[in-house]
């Protein structure tokens, strides 16, 4: 580890000024380690339901059910990392090395108390988050396996996200990729061993993957922190750096709090979205959750280049450079909208087969390769969206994509999915349908917003 982390990477990273210089080449020189970093976390969950999926339909769509009640309670640590972006890329871009560290202090406290309190609260109510579901008794009864571990570990997860995405906003997205790399390996070859009970190891299901995930995080804490104690990174820790900060505290919180409205009511979506697949049987669960994970995973490059692009906005702008800020949202753009598009003709064309990778129920594939090639069709936007949305908010400016967010889902994709599925021939596909006309509505909402440029003169 020690070696692979003293590479040349890392050192251009360290002291990398990315105000200065090609646009291009800091955007992927930035951006390609995080996109490796998210790839490698979505291949992660991937395998996980390949593995869960060998115990039939019930555990996969267990599975979906609490990766909804995960993504829900994360929230908290995007926001958190949407404000770390915005005020620790000012500071670094702006040369106030002092105050960046102790922001990252501040964030650390922060998300060791909601850490804690996930813990304590959601292994007491478990069984009623699952309830309100209204999903079959055996997707219950998976669901709860997975989710006691999974809250019990829930402090690891918070260091290890808190690690990676923190030491990605200094500017240096290198060593979180090989963070990643490390604990994803962990985690891809513990996961089959604990699922499928291989030697002297008991078959534990979706139990086994859970164990496997927290295993994973607790690798991932221990090495956030030593990267950012040992001045393996572009800050180095100490331990007056946890000190309460009230100022540094509230400009991370007031600019994270549009952000965790955004993400909260978008998360909660997919909740109310699930609630109006459930009446259609188990399978269409199952198929909606693969959809949900193979989705993911093509629109992880999104991730990173929003990520890169958030980090570049907002040293550009803490180096008083707007029309740097501008060049890297479009270039960002413009090669995220080549990769998707690519992959919807693959999709188009293989959508039978991906889904037939993790089960191979006629239905369940029939179901979800037409979910597929309907999520294709955002491709064309989504893209943009990322780009233009990760501008905003590396500037800071976290209001304006928490109107818009409302406004994509409650607006038009929830109603929509209620009208396409009940009231015309799509049935539950009118679902799918529902949530593209959401992101194309946003894409109009974002590239407005975006050409007025209020978000270049906000301050934080």
């Amino acid at each position: 580890m020690a070696d692979a982390l003293s590479t040349p990477h890392t050192a251009i990273s360290r002291r990398q000024d990315w105000t200065q210089g090609p646009i291009l080449h800091n955007l992927v020189l930035l951006s390609w380690p995080a996109i490796v970093m998210e790839a490698l976390y979505m291949v992660s969950q991937v395998m996980d339901m390949v593995w869960v999926g060998r115990s039939g339909s019930a555990a996969i769509a267990a599975l979906g059910i609490c990766s909804l009640v995960t993504l829900m309670l994360s929230t908290v640590d995007m926001a958190l990392v949407g404000g770390a972006r915005a005020v620790i890329a000012r500071f670094m871009g702006a040369g106030e090395i002092e105050n960046a560290r102790r922001a990252v202090g501040q964030i650390y406290l922060i998300a060791a108390t909601w850490g804690t309190f996930v813990t304590v609260v959601g292994s007491l109510l478990v069984g009623w988050v699952i309830g309100i579901f209204g999903v079959e008794n055996a997707v219950v009864q998976e669901a709860i396996k997975y989710l006691r571990i999974v809250f019990a570990g829930w402090l690891s997860m918070e260091m290890h996200v808190m690690g990676l995405y923190l030491v990605q906003s200094t500017g240096d997205s290198f060593n979180p990729m090989v963070t990643q790399i490390s604990v994803r390996a962990v985690h891809i070859i513990v996961c089959p061993l604990f699922v499928l009970g291989i030697g002297i190891l008991p078959q534990l299901g979706i139990a086994g993957a859970a164990i496997a995930n927290v295993t994973a995080q607790v690798i991932g804490g221990m090495v956030g922190f030593w990267l950012l104690f040992s001045g393996r990174t572009r800050l180095k820790l100490s331990l007056r750096d946890f000190r309460f900060v009230p100022n540094i505290t509230w400009r991370v919180i007031k600019i994270g709090f549009p952000s965790l409205i955004s993400m909260l009511q978008a998360n909660f979506s997919q909740f109310v979205l699930t609630w109006i697949v459930v009446p259609f049987g188990t399978v269409a669960v199952a198929a909606n959750s693969l959809a949900n994970n193979i989705n993911s995973f093509v629109i992880t490059p999104n991730l990173g280049m929003g990520g890169a692009v958030g980090v570049l906005v907002g040293q550009n702008l803490g180096a008083k450079k707007p029309e740097r800020a501008i060049k890297s949202t479009w270039l960002g753009a413009a090669i995220l909208e080549g990769f998707l598009i690519s992959c919807s003709i693959l999709i188009l064309v293989f959508a039978e087969r991906i889904i037939g990778f993790f089960d191979n129920d006629p239905a369940l594939i029939a179901t979800g390769a037409t979910f597929l090639r309907i999520v294709t069709a955002s491709y064309l936007v989504i893209g943009v969206n990322y780009a233009l949305s990760s501008c905003i908010n590396g500037a800071g400016d976290t209001l304006p994509n928490m109107l818009v967010n409302i406004g994509m889902i409650w607006v038009l994709q929830i109603p929509f999915a209620y009208l396409l599925s009940h009231f015309t021939g799509l049935g539950v596909y009118g679902v799918r349908w529902a949530v593209v006309i959401g992101i194309l509505g946003g894409s109009i909402a974002y590239f407005t917003y975006f050409r007025l440029g209020r978000w270049k003169r906000k301050r934080v």
